[in-house]
């Protein structure tokens, strides 16, 4: 979307909305992000903020390279004939972070090291690139590269491993590394076609230490969305015949930008990440399914700072940038998708519970959403905020129906694709 189209966009949304990302716009100049970041002035004399981790991905569209550090910090970002390099001011580099050896035909290496006294060079050694998106992730503050281009080679062997714990459930299977994933053996009684859909990643979210949403009793949304995720999948297993990916099948964290990294990695068709909402509003209730875009309203956007795991005025920035990262998202067919799930899963929520509120498809700046290359889907399950709803959410039976209404809207979406 050009800008004087974004500009437009803006104008049609809600008041304050077209505040926040006009105040985004303006800062930032453009849609896309400029070669100097002004991140959160850094004050005089400050501790230098350690860069704790240095990460990558490889996928069949791009390679994501993931830099940690402790807290925000100023940074500027270069492209040079046969290298694109970052410096990160107010920085030291910990000693356990090295270099990267990539080889997957876009990258070569990811080199890292001490530039100066209180900045810390990433420089990215290109083998071919048509361009590159730089952006900011929250909690903890990771600068993203993503680097696209015609790869000249097939990506190399990656190291990476989706483990699960062997504390694993009984009827779960164990989660492959993407590269050796092996289609699951197809339920006795499974006679749908599943067309061109052949893998299907569900993530359930938050997991280890980010404890998602967490309701005055107690319920916490990462045990929920992960029951519901695991029987989510044998289902589809036994019932569709579709291989499964999940980003998570124990109790572990999984950063936001892994995720679809991992869907992108495995070849997935389609992503859906599980959730349980929360709102200030005790009396708010009901089941609603996102698909990645603007938020419309202040609602929405609260509801992505909260699961983005960052701050109102952070998601206003992201929105800025949302249209040049989501030049390959399947924004028609996501919203497709949305609304096969939303309408199956809200009738099956009724046969078990006949008071539950319908709100619907909507669209917001989610995180984990960034980045996929499939239709891809965030489903708010109810409310761990309303006493009501959490008693659902508890219940083994509604975590069934969830699943169940899940799979009705994936099949939908499957078999209206093999109509046309």
């Amino acid at each position: 979307m050009k800008r004087r189209e974004f500009v437009k966009y803006i104008g049609l949304a809600a008041p304050y909305y077209r505040w926040v990302a006009c105040r985004a716009l303006a800062a930032q100049g453009s849609l896309l992000l400029s070669p100097l970041w002004t991140g959160s002035a850094q004050a005089a004399g400050a501790p230098l903020v350690p860069v704790t981790e240095l990460k990558h991905w490889s996928t069949p569209d791009y390679t994501r390279v993931s830099i940690t550090l402790d807290q925000e910090v100023r940074f500027e970002h270069h492209k040079l004939p046969n290298r694109l390099y970052l410096d990160l001011q107010g920085t030291h580099l910990n000693a356990g972070v090295k270099d990267l050896n990539i080889g997957d035909g876009l990258l070569k290496s990811v080199r890292i090291a001490q530039f100066a006294a209180s900045t810390v060079r990433v420089v990215l050694d290109l083998d071919s690139i048509k361009e590159y998106k730089v952006f900011t992730f929250s909690d903890p503050f990771r600068v993203i590269v993503d680097v696209k281009g015609e790869r000249r080679q097939e990506i190399s062997a990656s190291k990476e491993v989706i483990e699960s714990a062997p504390s694993e459930p009984k009827n779960v299977e164990k989660v492959n590394p993407p590269e050796k994933a092996k289609p699951v053996e197809k339920g006795k009684q499974a006679k749908f076609k599943p067309g061109r859909i052949r893998r299907i990643v569900i993530d359930p979210g938050h997991g280890g230490h980010d404890p998602g949403a967490v309701s005055p009793s107690g319920t916490r949304e990462k045990d929920i969305v992960l029951q519901i995720g695991l029987d989510l999948a044998q289902k589809v297993r036994d019932e569709l015949g579709i291989d499964v990916v999940m980003t998570r099948s124990t109790d572990v964290f999984i950063e936001l930008q892994e995720r679809t990294a991992i869907a992108n990695k495995v070849g997935a068709d389609l992503f859906v990440s599980i959730h349980a909402n929360a709102s200030l509003n005790r009396a708010a209730n009901g089941i609603e399914t996102y698909y990645l875009n603007l938020a419309k309203t202040e609602k929405v956007a609260q509801l992505a700072a909260k699961e983005n795991g960052t701050s109102l005025e952070k998601v206003s920035t992201l929105q800025a940038i949302l249209f040049d990262l989501m030049a390959n998202y399947k924004l028609n067919d996501s919203a497709h998708l949305a609304d096969e799930v939303q309408k199956a899963l809200y009738k099956k929520a009724l046969t078990g519970y006949p008071t539950v509120k319908n709100l619907g498809v909507k669209q917001g700046p989610f995180y984990v959403l960034v980045g996929a290359t499939m239709p891809s889907i965030l489903v708010e399950t109810a409310f761990l905020s309303n006493e009501r709803d959490e008693q659902k959410l508890k219940d083994p039976h509604y975590q069934a129906l969830t699943a169940d209404g899940i799979l009705a809207g994936i099949k939908g979406y499957i078999t209206s694709l093999n109509k046309g």
